[in-house]
């Protein structure tokens, strides 16, 4: 039950929470990816974040710190719109490009038209070691060669000595972004349907996994789907279940899907406005936008599969302002990647590009601004707060690889939480206050206490390490447990710090804000 209680002069409000967490894993336990939150990078300045002459140090450099704690990267994919918009040229090293002008609304548009050589796919090689990548090519333009020359530059710059060395694998191939979004946006006649996508899909896919040696055995697979969106279980609409109802599974080319991607944002800024920071934090709207994608899950375990968001983020367009660069987009991100793995979605890949408001990376100078592409002094390459969920999310996960999860029953609709087993033994707690704390408002706290069953650890010690944020709509000087990601080069300064108090004293979490408990 949530108990208010006041006390004088208008300070602010206290609450109080008990939360029970099991001692040892329920049979409900995920496993949880060390590489839970991924990344997806729009393809048209993908030499911007690979670099050309040398690698990009600063992307590097943040990737890494996830390693660091986790003993794994996070997984990148490359494609997205653009994917659909390249074409292959032996007269070119890098790319050449085409881009609308800037607007107000989207300051940084992606490119119309992308033409690359070999160089662009070589730098691979300038990602560390140990990368997994899955990388997409052109389907929207109905060019078979194009496809077929992407696909054998892409392989070649795989099978290089700098990358095999390096051990920078490609996993997954994707043959086309979004092609529910075709006839919307041009690529197709009004007639475009499942019932055309799927025979062009496995045209297209056997032409791919000819010129890529894909087989069986092979080590590189198939992505399937890249939808924008679900038509769930009506067969007549895209979806994971169309597919597998008209047999696309039972084909050559299908044979070799061994993953399912869709796509999902939590809102749209294509036309400017509407966008509300508290609206995209809400508890409630947050697991709605995952567990909508129920049927299409069970259905992709049913067929052996796994199921990952092979592009997601906060708004679509490239995010809001004041929405997806702030602070309360870094709580959304984790309660959104969190959640996201109750259901079994193995992989989050959060989409990229040069200037986006909802990057978590900014891994090049900007010289306009992302909000308005007004110009502005130089700006380097930083973090935005929601790199920060990656952060505490590969903390809650470790470096074991056995890490297991399940969410709180946490009677609060502001409040998310979640336990974390090591060895089928509870180690791990992260508590998650969505309420947008902004300038103006008193900032309520809530006390929880921690119920284990059974009197395990009610005699013992917890660590508690916080997310400092000053308010919601802050879109710098985060810290997590006194430590900043905000620093020239992306690595972490500062000296860590954290909370021992004991287990029956129970913890207390602000308006937002997120707190690891670490049992000792």
């Amino acid at each position: 039950m949530k108990l208010a209680l006041y006390s004088a002069l208008a300070a602010p409000a206290v609450y109080a929470l008990n939360v029970s967490l099991p001692y040892t894993a329920p049979p409900t336990a995920a496993l949880l990816s060390p590489a839970l939150v991924s990344f997806s990078i729009e393809q048209d300045r993908w030499v911007d974040w690979a670099g050309t002459e040398a690698p990009n140090d600063f992307f590097n450099t943040v990737l890494e710190n996830i390693q660091n704690i986790t003993g794994q990267l996070p997984w990148i994919r490359i494609g997205a719109d653009s994917e659909d918009h390249t074409d292959f040229s032996y007269n070119l090293e890098y790319e050449e490009d085409i881009f609308p002008n800037s607007t107000a609304v989207t300051p940084y548009p992606e490119a119309t038209n992308i033409t690359v050589g070999q160089g662009f796919y070589d730098i691979i090689s300038h990602l560390p070691a140990g990368t997994h990548v899955h990388w997409g090519v052109n389907l929207r333009q109905a060019n078979l060669t194009a496809a077929y020359l992407e696909t054998l530059a892409l392989v070649k710059a795989f099978q290089s000595s700098a990358v095999t060395e390096k051990n920078i694998t490609l996993d997954l191939i994707e043959v086309g972004n979004e092609s529910d979004l075709y006839y919307s946006n041009g690529g197709r006649n009004s007639s475009w349907s499942i019932f055309e996508y799927v025979p062009q899909w496995i045209e297209f896919a056997s032409n791919v996994s000819s010129a890529a040696g894909l087989s069986s055995s092979s080590y590189t697979k198939l992505i399937g789907g890249a939808f924008a969106g679900s038509a769930h279980n009506n067969l007549s609409g895209f979806s994971p279940q169309a597919i597998y109802n008209l047999g696309i599974l039972e084909s050559e080319p299908g044979s070799l899907i061994t993953t399912i991607s869709q796509h999902q944002y939590s809102g749209s800024f294509c036309t400017g406005g509407g966008a509300v920071l508290q609206d995209l934090m809400t508890k409630e709207y947050i697991r709605g936008n995952i567990s909508v994608f129920a049927p299409d899950i069970n259905a992709t375990f049913e067929n052996g599969l796994e199921y990952i968001l092979g592009e997601t983020n906060s708004m679509s367009c490239h995010g809001a302002p004041d929405v997806s660069n702030t602070a309360g987009a870094a709580l959304w991100a984790l309660d959104y990647s969190l959640y996201a793995s109750q259901v079994g979605i193995k992989r989050l890949h959060f989409h990229e590009g040069i200037g986006y408001k909802y990057n978590f990376i900014q891994p090049v100078t900007l010289n306009y601004s992302i909000l308005d592409g007004s110009p502005i002094t130089p700006l380097a390459p930083h973090v935005q707060p929601p790199y920060y969920a990656a952060i505490i999310a590969a903390e809650a996960i470790g470096p074991s690889g056995t890490t297991q999860a399940i969410e709180l029953n946490v009677n609060a609709t502001d409040t998310s939480g979640y336990a974390f087993f090591e060895g089928q033994q509870l180690s791990r707690a992260i508590f998650i206050n969505t309420v947008a704390y902004l300038p103006g408002a008193n900032r309520s706290n809530t006390h929880i206490d921690l119920v284990i069953p059974g009197g395990y650890l009610a005699s013992s010690q917890m660590t508690i390490k916080r997310l400092n944020i000053g308010y919601a709509n802050d879109t710098s000087g985060l810290t997590w447990g006194g430590q900043s990601y905000e620093t020239p080069d992306g690595s972490v300064s500062g000296q860590e710090t954290v909370e021992t108090v004991n287990v029956s004293d129970g913890l207390d979490i602000q308006e937002t804000e997120a707190v690891l408990v670490q049992f000792l």
